[in-house]
Parts: structure tokens; sequence; C-alpha cells
């Protein structure tokens, strides 16, 4: 052991301070459950989009419009981006729904967007999973912690070209239904809520790691659109993420994404969420 590791005599104090929330959250927006409660009651589905295996599909979801992502035939878990249907530039910012809700999402949470807008793009309205809470081992299930896998990666740790991992699904699903070339749409493509996916840290490495995903068929999660969403799902290639992912070795199931309109009149004085306030003088 080098001097600079020997622990200093007031060690054990230092890790004894208590932690400190960086960002307390009893000032958010409350969402407005019991509204979007009864609006789904008699909202009728408009469209659904099958997500095949290993690959990735593109979907609409009007503002005050749900949306919900089913396991159909087995277990499997998928990696969700969020647009703002309008304006590409305003998408999911995962760091900063990290920040303002935890690790892992569940019901009456929100994914919120980028800056300069930070205001919340869809509010997770029911979860068939949020009895699984926290695991012994510290997983729980949809985080915003993992990126999404993809081929760089992939490259970096095992000199693979491999093309269908969520990072290169979600790619070719954003080319093809915008009209961009891959190269353009790459950038637009951003780190994910991971549906579905049982994940955490390792307690003695600091390691992300996954596991078996406890969802099932017919086990879903559902989301009210805040704002006009431009989604797209990728059914990753590692299944239920219980071995390993970005390659054809994992059974792979499709995804359901099926979108419902609210009845008319039932969201009456419900307003889409608005651009923060900050006024970005930035001190000048």
């Amino acid at each position: 052991m080098t001097d600079d590791a020997l622990p200093p005599a007031d060690a054990d104090a230092r890790r004894a301070i208590a932690p400190v929330i960086c960002y307390p959250n009893e000032t958010l927006p409350v969402p407005p459950l019991s509204l979007y409660q009864t609006a789904r009651q008699t909202a009728h589905k408009v469209d659904e989009v099958l997500v095949p295996a290993r690959d990735a599909r593109c979907f609409h979801a009007p503002k005050g419009h749900f949306f919900r992502i089913s396991s159909v035939d087995g277990p499997q878990v998928g990696d969700l981006n969020l647009w703002n249907a309008h304006d590409l530039r305003e998408r999911f910012y995962s760091g900063k729904t990290r920040a303002l809700h935890g690790t892992h999402l569940t019901t009456g949470e929100r994914m919120w967007s980028s800056f300069p807008h930070l205001r919340p793009m869809a509010t997770i309205t029911h979860d068939t999973l949020s009895w699984y809470g926290i695991d012994p081992y510290g997983g729980s299930v949809h985080d915003v912690i993992g990126t999404r896998c993809d081929p760089y990666t992939g490259n970096l740790l095992s000199g693979t070209q491999y093309h269908h991992c969520c990072h290169s699904n979600l790619t070719r699903a954003l080319a093809a239904e915008t009209g961009l070339g891959l190269l353009e749409a790459e950038p637009h493509v951003h780190d994910v809520l991971n549906v579905f996916m049982c994940t955490g840290f390792t307690r003695d490495t600091g390691q992300y790691f996954m596991k078996a995903s406890p969802v099932r068929p017919g086990d879903y999660l559902e989301f009210f659109a805040e704002i006009d969403l431009l989604g797209a799902l990728s059914a990753c290639p590692g299944g239920d993420c219980s071995s390993e992912h970005s390659s054809d070795t994992a059974m792979c199931h499709p995804l359901l994404v099926e979108v419902f309109a609210p009845a008319d009149g039932v969201l009456d004085g419900w307003q889409p969420s608005v651009p923060n306030g900050y006024d970005r003088s930035h001190g000048v």
C-alpha cells in the first residue's frame, strides 16, 4: 500500500457524515394522477406498434394521450427514447430525471426534457412491476442509470461489429421515421429509460449490473404524454438481460406499444407542460 492510500486518523469520522439529498423534490409540481386515471377509464386505443425482437420502432403520442409498453410473448426489456415531436433538440434527459427522482422510475414520476426546456415530457401512470421495489442486491426495475447497449462499447471491449444493439436499433428507427440519414439521426439518440430492466450497482466495486427482469407477458408500463411526443423503443438484444447483451445469444421477444386517446372533454382545463422559466441570461 502506498502512503497516499493510508487512511487518515479521522477516516471513520469522515465516512460517518450523513448524506444530503442533492435535489429535494418536495417542491416539484405534483402530477394530477387522479385526473389522468379518470381520463384513462374512457380512453380508446388509436394506434399500436409491435417492436420486433432485436429491433426498434418509432411511435407518436400526442399531448394528452396515454401510451403503454407491454410484454407480450416473454420476458423482454426495452430501451426508450423520447423527443418533442416538433423539435428533436428537446429530448429526454435521463441524468436530470435520475437526479430528481432516483435511479429507477415508477408510478407518479416523470421523464424530464433536456436544457433549456427542463419540463415533464411524460408521467408514469401505471406500473405493474411496482411491487418489485429494491431487492437484496440493490436491484430495481425501469432504470435511468444505464445508457443503452451500443456498438462502440462492444468494439472497445470485445472488438466486435454488432449492429442490433439498442443504440443502432434506435438510430435506424429514427432515421426511417424522419427521413434523416443514419449519420444525421445518430446524434439525436440519447440515454434511455430502461423499461422492465432490473439493474443496480454492486456494493463492493460500484459497477453497473443487470439481472433477470421480473417482467412477464401482460406486464406493462403506462405513461401520460405531457407534450406532443415522438418515441422510439428498442427490444434489447439482451432479452431479459439475465446473461448478456449486444449479441444474438439471448432469447428475445417483441414489445408492444399502444396509444390511447382521451374522450372529448375529460381533460378540460388541463394544459401541456411549458418550458422552464429560467431567463437564460446566465449572469450577463
